[in-house]
């Protein structure tokens, strides 16, 4: 089992792009629940969150320095001036914020450059309903077309340097999987509909039942249509099962609901690493994001 689950992880992984490095009125209404599940929950106020939302809204020539493990920004820089400067300078720019913010322990604290050149959400609007609607007719709750269209690729049709590309961020293995034609003439990856199908498949044919089976496994109750069963279905989209269930093993003792979500952001195994921790933080910024910059104004 272990090792089928490590062949899938194979199967269903795809890199995506470095942002994740260091209208019917029922869709309507789907965007808004969303987004009103993250405030009930008070998800919007976590550090993780606001940090990432912040990395949205910032320019590529700016900075936030942040404390890794919660994200908390302690400060914002040029870029050049921090990714310019060597490792001396570096120690020494930090050592100053820490006396400023009185931080006596030795916590990791990195850079993040913005990226409000990735997250364009409005790009992507027009677009947001019609992958709701494709995966619903397979079945598929459409809060997941959102969020993977919200975050994969929100601005343009891209390829990451792992060979994902089209508006679900599909492998070319992948997408073949699922009845795609991908080959030196043709990618239907680029096309919204037929990859819309092959995403909502893998949802429905790997992603839901490897987290039911996961879950289990570890006697942790759940209910699909809650929040933080679906950010847990998304990290096996991103970082495939097997990596997935090394993150989960690594957990020594595995909370409730969001709970357990807040541990995955904080556990390293295989290759569930910064980018995999990141994921469902950025899918919560996004969604949040998605209802100032578009719902808001419709």
């Amino acid at each position: 089992m272990k090792y089928f689950l490590y062949i899938s992880s194979l199967i269903v992984i795809f890199i995506g792009l470095s942002a994740f490095d260091d209208i019917e009125p029922e869709l309507l209404n789907t965007n808004s629940t969303s987004a009103n599940e993250i405030h009930a929950l008070e998800l919007d106020k976590l550090p993780n969150v606001i940090f990432w939302r912040r990395i949205m809204n910032l320019h590529k020539d700016s900075c936030l320095l942040n404390i890794h493990s919660d994200r908390t920004i302690i400060a914002t820089m040029h870029a050049s001036s921090w990714y310019g400067s060597n490792e001396l300078a570096r120690q020494s720019i930090l050592d100053s914020l820490k006396r400023l913010n009185g931080i006596v322990d030795s916590p990791r604290i990195v850079g993040t450059m913005g990226k409000s050149f990735f997250y364009t959400f409005e790009k992507i609007s027009d677009k947001v309903p019609q992958g709701i609607a494709e995966f619903e007719s397979n079945g598929i709750d459409g809060w997941y077309a959102k969020a993977i269209l919200l975050i994969e690729s929100p601005n343009q049709l891209q390829k990451s340097n792992a060979g994902a590309y089209g508006p679900f961020q599909l492998m070319p293995g992948v997408a073949r999987n699922y009845g795609l034609k991908v080959n030196k003439y043709v990618d239907e990856r680029a096309d919204f509909n037929r990859s819309a199908f092959a995403a909502s498949e893998l949802i429905k044919t790997i992603c839901i039942p490897y987290a039911r089976q996961m879950l289990a496994g570890k006697s942790i109750a759940y209910n699909e249509d809650e929040l933080w069963f679906k950010l847990f279905v998304m990290h096996i989209y991103n970082a495939g099962a097997g990596n997935v269930q090394l993150a989960l093993d690594a957990i020594p003792q595995p909370g409730i609901g969001i709970d357990l979500i807040k541990q995955l952001w904080n556990t390293s195994a295989g290759r569930f690493k910064s980018a995999s921790q990141n994921y469902s933080q950025l899918i919560l910024a996004a969604f949040l994001e998605y209802e100032d910059r578009i719902d808001k104004r419709q």
